[in-house]
């Protein structure tokens, strides 16, 4: 971009803005976007910063040197999104240096017009492959009934650690926090927990949890052993007051 064309340049933001362009603006915006043509790209970046409003309400948007820069690279990105570079068979390194170079700069230009879609890889593996995929333990064509449950259709690759399986406890989901017990207007589940419930932590460690006889019998024996801790203090307590009637007499 030279003096000329900044100037026209500045003259377009000044419909924007209302800057008052000068001889001293033309040239030092012409030396910041020296490898910046004046082109429609140009003039579409401009017209896209001013699209958006300013962070401060009360602001003005001023566009400078590096912003016509920057929307313009991304103008010009997004029509090589789905861009895949059409090769010639044969081709040594320069022609397919050059003819990639060719067709990005026409598509991003927008002298050719930009891919619509991505290209759909089509086929599948060939038959020697696979064979030896399902010889190292591969079992990626199984072939999963009409009736088959829907658990064994899940995704089995599952998150590490206890998010990863649903809790026993409160039944949050894969990925979810376990909640605390009651809920409000606002989290009708209740709130989430800081830590995962032991339920959760033993079920991601792969230990088996105990059943509800198992957990009845455990209660029986903590209750059992509260009971001869109690009653042991009980005795200590009654020796202790003899000795002192002893003592007194």
């Amino acid at each position: 971009m030279n003096q000329k064309e900044a100037a026209e340049l500045l003259g377009y933001c000044s419909g924007f803005d209302n800057r008052k362009p000068s001889l001293v603006a033309a040239i030092a915006w012409a030396a910041a976007l020296h490898d910046v043509p004046l082109d429609q790209d140009a003039k579409d970046a401009v017209a896209s910063y001013y699209t958006t409003a300013p962070k401060d309400p009360e602001g003005k948007l001023w566009i400078l040197p590096h912003h016509v820069r920057t929307l313009r690279t991304k103008i010009r990105s997004a029509r090589l999104e789905n861009f895949q570079y059409e090769p010639v068979p044969d081709e040594t390194v320069p022609e397919y240096l050059a003819r990639l170079r060719g067709q990005t700069q026409a598509i991003a230009s927008g002298r050719v017009p930009a891919p619509t879609g991505r290209l759909a890889l089509e086929g599948g593996p060939s038959r020697e492959f696979v064979a030896e995929l399902e010889a190292r333990g591969w079992q990626g064509n199984r072939t999963v009934d009409g009736d088959e449950p829907e658990a064994e259709l899940l995704d089995t690759v599952r998150r590490s650690g206890p998010l990863g399986i649903e809790c026993p406890a409160c039944h949050a989901a894969i990925g979810k926090p376990c909640k605390t017990p009651g809920g409000s207007d606002k989290q009708p589940l209740g709130k989430p927990r800081a830590n995962p419930h032991s339920a959760r932590l033993r079920a991601a460690n792969g230990e088996q949890e105990a059943s509800a006889e198992d957990r009845a019998a455990e209660e029986r024996r903590i209750r059992q052993m509260s009971a001869r801790h109690l009653a042991r203090e009980a005795e200590e307590i009654t020796d202790a007051v003899i000795v002192d009637e002893e003592a007194a007499s």
